[in-house]
């Protein structure tokens, strides 16, 4: 737990008061029905415009993807909720209807693969699991025809890691604070939908989440009404035909006997098929000792060895194959007259794609180590050299491909490597140099590297071994896009045409020829929440046709017009769209909707989860329960919801008839949609842009015209805690509840806008959480007191400081409010609390003497409290209700109004008033720290005697600066926007300034300020304000808390008539305008 930094609370007593607090202003919010929210009234609505309607009745609507219920929400839920949770708050406060709901996913195979697992735990261990004895329990049933190493593998995946140890559900279940006598209701996966849901609304409570509770629901057939918007949507997709059935390949889970979607994973989510070329490369000849193993077990079948490849068009150059040296290999029957020498691993993926005799079935004839298959000679199909032979090779991995590489060293940077080590070493090696005696063949020629690009990229990058893997991957990539997208071929049928055209007619005549095959893998290790390593699968299935032209057209035009957030997320939304391909809609285990008309499949969770967004608008209307069992205020039930219902309250269409319910109660729902929709904000972490965020857009691009095409999308990264990846193992893994429990819901709110709003991953650092608990404490009782003793505050007209005060408070606001409004909730807490109460640090401190204004104060209270609102809610309410006394809860009220438009002369005086005192400070400071080291040399007074200070102030910069610049003026360009150089060494030469020191560092700074500030803003020179009245004002502040005898402020014009010494006639020339000199001295 150290390794996370996970803080102890010492002291609660604090926390305990803010959370007593909370779940009072929680309690009132539920009772006042603050966040049920609903579109104005029809009659509100006649004869306007939709523009018309947005300016007089504008809402917000806000959304996250809903949460899978087998488990409670983490802290990194919380954090995808607060972006559109903080987001519902401020958008209130602007005068907008908000509407922020939030339903829960219960479709696919986690819940019923977790059910099944208690069913199987149950018949093990008894109902209460009594005979279950630690450390001595028998393993868990397997279906899994996988030899030992793939389970091994399987248990590596994020299930075994989330369990930390924990090997059985029960276990998990009673993990989570289950009483053990209750998990056998788990068993029924039904029971989950009506466990989970209740808890996670309960923590969105303790949060103090502006959620309107009414549109929740549950999915799968479990709600009628959810399940009849579901078939709607498909039968909609089926017939504008973006439905589809065929034969593709699928990420497939033999233990579950269907297609494994992402959202069915454990590992491996967003991975899919590699589709390869598997040569087929015969025996001519074994190898001594594979000759021996293998005798009389093949039954009279033809052997190959048989390699996956990517890149077909270069078989006509192999001069030999590769094995992988510590790696088993099995000799397996594909049917009666062939056998086929690779890895388990890939002839259980061949298994599954009509390549063996009977699907699902291997037939293991043998297994042999790949040391005994070297020497083997085999015949090359299409190679210029027909028989080759088989040699060992340190890089092949069991886990890609098969286990067998084909070899061709003019063009791989790997095989040629490999080559020369063996011609180099051959005894080493243990192979005959005999072996090794075919030379590279040129394949293809390329601009860049010629007809070897293999040899020119391995002396290129410098490469001396196999081992040298970093250097081989890069001249591998190197070597296949100069060949693929440059490449022209160089001998065979299709010499002289471009590789890209060639390679799929020389795949073609190599199947045709009976050399080859097609055959695919999982682009890489992919495991089922059923703990089975899946494999890709030759099937028929609906899919889902995305990729195909002209849907991805309509979806490219929707994410261009959508809104983003920043440039990160949109290229991720580009760069899927590019590769997104066909998308198996349906599966037969599990939980969901019956697909329409194949009722044999179920909906997979996917497909039916991409515009539930539109189903919030009406589903308060159409039942009261999360699964539908009690209909609604409208009295619908769901058997009247049908196509055609749906067709006219969600897409416009006609009122059929005869009709299964009243008219007005589906204009009443049509009425509610036609107002929300589409959704102003869709928040959800980055890794559901290539799955779930880019089908949300596909989905709406399809069904829906483009004014309901969704507004804005925004993502961000995964949440860590104290700076590392949230992990049991290490202590750091929350619970939203958890969290909210350590640290109340205010504390961790603020943590969470703290922690960062870009597509990187952000940290909760509990050390900011803890601060934060007393920061609001002490705000809250420093708020109290100022409204108790108000009438003993200054009244009357306002001073300097004052204007100051309200200018920079009024500043504080605008800024707020625009990071707000961008989402940027971070820079929002930053300017809008950290800094405003910065700002009346100040302000308390520099009117000491004579005090806060009194409206003033108050007027920064209500302001901290209204600025701090979306983020930090309960504090707020406390503040607005119980000091301020207002009537109507904080979360009626309106974003506050400026008191004065923002005078930015104002603002610079205070930076200049401010950036004075510090200078003169940190100038004593440095003295004294020298005089503490005995390093003050001819330090010209005492600090630690009485002393007195003069600050010399000016209104013109020295002429020598002023022939800098001019300088400067004179060789920039406003139409490019740049100085020119050589223009200014000339001026300067000519000016006769080109030998004085000064000149060219001066230069330079005054060219960073253009490149800063503007040219305009650079060249204006002169100060806005009067520093003589400005440092007037501050002479009182700078006496005491400088402890000085006297201050006072000379004009350097003035001061130059007084008889003065060489030091100090040498530090008034500093002064410049904006930038003071000043004098201490002993009095």
């Amino acid at each position: 737990m150290a390794s996370a930094n996970v803080i102890e609370l010492a002291q609660t007593g604090k926390r305990d008061e803010l959370r007593e607090l909370e779940r009072k202003y929680q309690a009132r919010w539920a009772e006042e029905r603050l966040f049920e929210i609903a579109a104005p009234t029809p009659e509100d609505l006649a004869g306007l415009s939709k523009a018309e309607i947005q300016e007089k009745f504008p809402k917000w609507f806000g959304t996250f993807p809903f949460p899978y219920t087998n488990g409670s929400l983490h802290l990194g839920h919380a954090f995808t909720i607060s972006k559109i949770e903080f987001a519902a708050g401020f958008n209130r406060m602007v005068g907008k209807r908000v509407l922020f709901p939030h339903g829960f996913h219960c479709t696919g195979m986690p819940i019923k693969a977790a059910s099944d697992k208690i069913i199987r735990e149950i018949e093990m261990f008894g109902e209460d699991f009594e005979k279950f004895v630690p450390d001595a329990e028998p393993a868990p049933a397997t279906t899994s025809d996988a030899p030992a190493k793939a389970a091994d593998k399987a248990k590596k995946g994020k299930v075994a890691a989330k369990a930390t140890g924990l090997q059985y559900q029960f276990q998990i279940i009673e993990s989570m604070g289950v009483p053990r006598n209750e998990i056998k209701k788990f068993a029924d996966p039904y029971f989950w939908l009506k466990y989970y849901p209740p808890i996670c609304i309960e923590d969105n409570k303790l949060f103090g989440s502006r959620i309107d509770w009414r549109r929740s629901f549950i999915t799968t057939d479990a709600n009628p009404y959810y399940d009849s918007f579901v078939r709607w949507q498909m039968k909609r997709l089926y017939k504008l035909g973006k439905i589809k059935f065929g034969e593709r390949y699928t990420v497939y889970s033999p233990k579950d006997g269907q297609p494994c979607m992402d959202h069915d994973r454990s590992e491996g989510e967003a991975l899919g098929p590699t589709e390869y070329t598997g040569i087929k490369m015969e025996v001519a000849q074994w190898s001594p000792e594979a000759a021996k193993a293998i005798e009389g077990k093949v039954g009279g079948r033809k052997v190959y060895f048989v390699a996956a490849t990517l890149r077909p068009e270069t078989m006509y150059g192999q001069t030999n194959c590769f094995v992988g040296t510590a790696i088993k290999y099995g000799v397996f029957a594909i049917n009666d007259k062939e056998a086929y020498v690779c890895t388990h691993r890939a002839v259980r993926n061949m298994a599954f794609q009509g390549i063996t005799a009977v699907r699902g079935q291997i037939d293991q004839l043998l297994e042999v180590d790949g040391t005994a298959l070297v020497g083997t000679k085999i015949k090359a199909p299409f190679s210029v050299n027909p028989e080759v032979y088989v040699l060992p090779m340190e890089n092949v991995l069991p886990g890609k491909g098969t286990g067998v590489v084909t070899c061709v060293p003019s063009d791989s940077p790997d095989d040629f490597q490999t080559i020369t080590d063996l011609k180099k070493k051959p005894e080493f090696y243990k192979i005959d140099p005999s072996w090794v005696a075919f030379e590279p063949v040129p394949v293809l020629s390329t601009p860049t590297y010629g007809e070897m690009s293999a040899p020119a990229l391995v002396k290129q990058l410098k490469i001396q071994s196999q081992k040298d893997t970093k250097q081989l991957a890069e001249a591998k990539e190197l070597a296949y896009k100069e060949g693929f997208y440059n490449g022209t071929m160089s001998i065979g049928e299709f010499k002289g045409l471009p590789v890209q055209e060639a390679k799929p007619r020389v795949r073609e005549r190599l199947i045709e020829a009976g050399l080859a095959f097609a055959y695919a893998e999982p682009e890489g290790l992919i495991v089922s929440r059923s703990s089975d390593e899946c494999v890709i699968a030759l099937m028929d299935q609906w899919y889902l046709d995305y990729g195909e032209p002209s849907w991805r057209a309509q979806a490219e035009k929707l994410v261009a017009k959508m809104e983003t957030y920043n440039s990160e997320t949109r290229n991720a939304f580009e760069g899927v769209l590019a590769w997104l391909n066909k998308w198996a809609c349906a599966r037969t285990y599990g939980l969901g909707s019956k697909l329409p008309w194949d009722p044999q499949f179920l909906v997979e969770s996917l497909s039916d989860s991409t515009i539930y967004m539109s189903y919030y608008t009406v589903s308060h209307l159409l039942h009261s329960k999360l699964d539908g069992s009690e209909p609604g205020p409208l009295g619908v039930t769901a058997d009247q919801m049908t196509d055609e219902v749906w067709d006219y309250v969600l897409n416009d269409g006609p009122w059929p008839e005869p009709a299964p319910l009243p008219k007005e109660k589906a204009d009443a729902m049509r009425h509610e949609f036609e107002y929300f929709y589409p959704f102003d904000v869709r928040s959800s972490g980055k890794d559901l842009i290539p799955n779930h965020l880019t089908f949300c857009v596909y989905n709406h691009a399809a069904l829906f015209p483009e004014e309901k095409w969704p507004l804005s999308m925004r993502t961000n990264g995964h949440l860590m805690v104290n700076g590392q990846k949230m992990s049991k193992s290490k202590g750091n893994s929350m619970t939203m509840r958890q969290c909210i429990e350590k640290f109340g819901a205010d504390a961790t709110r603020l943590c969470l806008a703290d922690a960062g709003d870009g597509i990187e991953d952000a940290n909760f650092d509990e050390k900011t959480a803890n601060a934060n608990i007393l920061r609001l404490h002490t705000l809250i009782g420093w708020c109290d007191e100022i409204i108790q003793s108000k009438p003993n505050l200054r009244q009357g007209a306002k001073n300097y400081h004052d204007i100051v005060f309200e200018h920079e408070v009024n500043n504080l606001i605008a800024k707020t409010k625009q990071f707000y409004a961008d989402m940027q909730y971070k820079d929002a807490l930053k300017y809008g609390f950290y800094e405003l109460q910065s700002t009346r640090d100040w302000y308390r401190e520099v009117t000491a003497d004579v005090s806060m204004h009194a409206d003033l104060a108050e007027w920064w209270i209500r302001t901290a409290t209204l600025l701090a609102a979306p983020i930090a809610p309960h504090f707020s309410e406390h503040v607005w209700s119980s000091i301020l006394k207002e009537p109507k809860s904080v979360q009626l009220a309106q974003w506050p109004a400026l008191s004065a438009p923002v005078d930015q002369t104002i603002l610079d005086s205070a930076e200049y008033m401010r950036g004075t005192i510090k200078t003169m400070r940190d100038a004593e400071l440095s003295l004294l720290k020298k005089m503490n080291k005995g390093k003050q040399g001819q330090a010209t007074y005492d600090p630690k005697k009485p002393r007195a200070v003069r600050i010399y102030v000016t209104t013109a910069f020295p002429e020598w600066q002023d022939q800098c610049v001019q300088t400067v003026k004179e060789a920039y360009s406003a139409e490019h926007d740049k100085v020119d150089d050589q223009k200014v060494r000339e001026l300067l030469t000519a000016r006769g300034l080109i030998k004085d020191k000064r000149a060219m560092p001066f230069v330079q700074a005054f060219k960073k300020r253009i490149s800063q500030f503007g040219a305009q803003t650079a060249f204006n020179r002169t100060v806005p304000f009067s520093e003589v009245k400005v440092l007037h004002e501050i002479l009182p502040y700078l006496k005491r808390t400088l402890t000085l005898q006297d201050a006072e402020v000379l004009l350097v014009d003035d001061a130059k008539r007084k008889d003065l010494s060489a030091i100090t006639k040498t530090l008034i020339e500093t002064a410049e305008p904006g930038n003071p000199a000043f004098e201490y001295y002993n009095v």
